[in-house]
């Protein structure tokens, strides 16, 4: 009975970590369709900086605490991958590509997280996830092959390589905050991100764009919605979670996206869209569901006050 209890225990704290966690890619999934339709063209690196750094320096207000030690590079080499480098180019995939689209590229970051996780954290990922995996990976391709017009292969490009920028940059995230805040780690890499980014702005495209009502809304949410609260979430479930199940759930991303880009967007949304993204999801249920079927570790044996120290008292 206490097998049981603890083992449901387990699965609803599980569950938690997951519905938190599935902020973030809900987030970025809408990303995309504020991009494209309220957010100034051929402004990348601005449109990135204006996103990043404004929710570093709130994270920051809130944390109360500049990086020390080794943090001053790891939070410069986190913020290049996960905010910099990244934030620029999902900026342009979003000028370049239709909602849907762009994001069910950045899907392929499930299985990308899974092999690097393997390679850099010893996280062997188990058979259901992998499944769910190749499951969500065959629904993208689904969805992006039923694209109607022709697709920019710059923006595939582009899509691509922030995929493996962050896939990167979350795994060593993963690897080095341990015990840290994670409104630090967060406040840290979107500051670092953001600082990189302006003077590479300025000198790609000069001043600042000026910003309308609608552009300084847009930028509003996606500063403080789709990126501050986002990777508060996100972080939160990479320390909670393996990194297999945050990479499946990841893959709600490229669902919003195409659902905001039809319902809100006119982009078509054809049979084969609908079966891509029961494909998408179905994978992250599958992976999830049975990924999380781990049985609880035995709690440790507390020594008795009156036992010698160093003995343990049996259970009954």
């Amino acid at each position: 009975m206490e097998d049981t209890l603890a083992s449901a225990g387990i699965r609803l704290r599980t569950f938690g970590w997951v519905a938190l966690t599935a902020i973030a890619p809900i987030a970025w999934g809408s990303n995309y369709y504020v991009t494209r339709e309220f957010l100034p063209e051929d402004s990348a690196l601005w449109g990135a900086a204006i996103r990043a750094l404004p929710a570093g320096l709130v994270l920051l207000a809130i944390s109360r605490k500049l990086p020390h030690g080794s943090w001053w590079w790891k939070s410069a080499v986190l913020g290049i991958l996960n905010i910099g480098a990244f934030f620029a180019l999902v900026y342009v995939v979003a000028q370049l590509l239709p909602s849907g689209v762009a994001a069910t590229t950045m899907a392929s970051s499930a299985g990308v997280l899974m092999l690097f996780a393997w390679l850099m954290l010893g996280e062997r990922p188990a058979r259901w996830p992998m499944i769910g995996a190749l499951m969500g990976f065959i629904g993208v391709a689904v969805m992006v092959f039923d694209a109607q017009g022709g697709i920019d292969i710059r923006g595939i490009i582009s899509s691509l390589v922030a995929m493996l920028c962050s896939s990167a940059g979350f795994i060593l995230t993963k690897r080095w905050s341990q015990g840290l805040p994670i409104v630090r780690v967060a406040a840290w890499q979107l500051v670092a991100g953001g600082a990189v980014l302006v003077p590479c702005a300025l000198l790609v495209h000069g001043a600042p764009p000026q910003l309308g009502i609608q552009a300084a809304a847009g930028f509003g949410y996606v500063s403080l919605v789709a990126t501050a609260a986002a990777y508060l979430a996100w972080f939160t479930g990479l320390r909670q979670l393996p990194a297999s199940s945050v990479g499946l759930i990841g893959l709600l991303n490229p669902v919003t996206g195409v659902l905001l880009g039809t319902l809100l967007a006119a982009e078509s949304l054809g049979l084969q869209s609908i079966l891509g993204m029961g494909l998408v999801l179905g994978g992250v249920l599958l992976g999830l569901a049975n990924g999380s079927r781990r049985k609880p570790l035995p709690e440790p044996e507390l020594p008795s006050r009156d036992a010698p120290a160093g003995q343990a008292v049996k259970s009954c």
